[in-house]
């Protein structure tokens, strides 16, 4: 049977992105992103989803470098449910995040397009087979970013 994993989300981020380091050096950047849905008769309504996004060595980079609280962006990705045990509680806890497999930075606030490049990058074999990314963070190889666009 044939399966899919794929998210596509256009929204804003929520905060500015947190880059940190796995102890063998590779960029990890954490992502908040809103999402607004308008429904109802008269799109008077409105749903806010707010979706955590996980980028990856150059990406994450270029995230924290050229993106803020506020900023646009497009991500395409896949879901991944990342599992551990609370320190304090002793619970098993889950949380679902987007893995970003590429990350187009869209026009600023200001207007006009960010001098930035778009990121486009494929995981390494360990992390496209579903490896754990809890606790312990898994070295990431083999990205490759795209030419900037604009």
């Amino acid at each position: 049977m044939a399966t899919a994993n794929r998210v596509i989300l256009i929204g804003n981020l929520t905060h500015d992105p947190e880059l940190r380091r796995t102890p063998k050096g590779v960029a990890v950047a954490d992502l908040r992103l809103a999402t607004n849905r308008r429904y109802g008769p008269d799109d008077d309504r409105e749903e806010v989803t707010f979706v955590d996004i996980v980028a990856w060595e150059r990406a994450a980079e270029n995230a924290q470098s050229y993106l803020s609280k506020g900023d646009p962006i497009y991500v395409e990705g896949r879901l991944k449910l990342n599992n551990w045990e609370d320190k304090q509680t002793g619970q098993p806890r889950s949380k679902l995040v987007v893995v970003a497999e590429r990350i187009q930075f869209l026009s600023g606030r200001g207007g006009g397009e960010r001098n930035a490049p778009s990121q486009q990058h494929r995981g390494s074999s360990a992390q496209r087979q579903g490896g754990s990314q809890g606790a312990h963070v898994r070295s990431q190889s083999s990205r490759q970013p795209a030419a900037a666009s604009g």
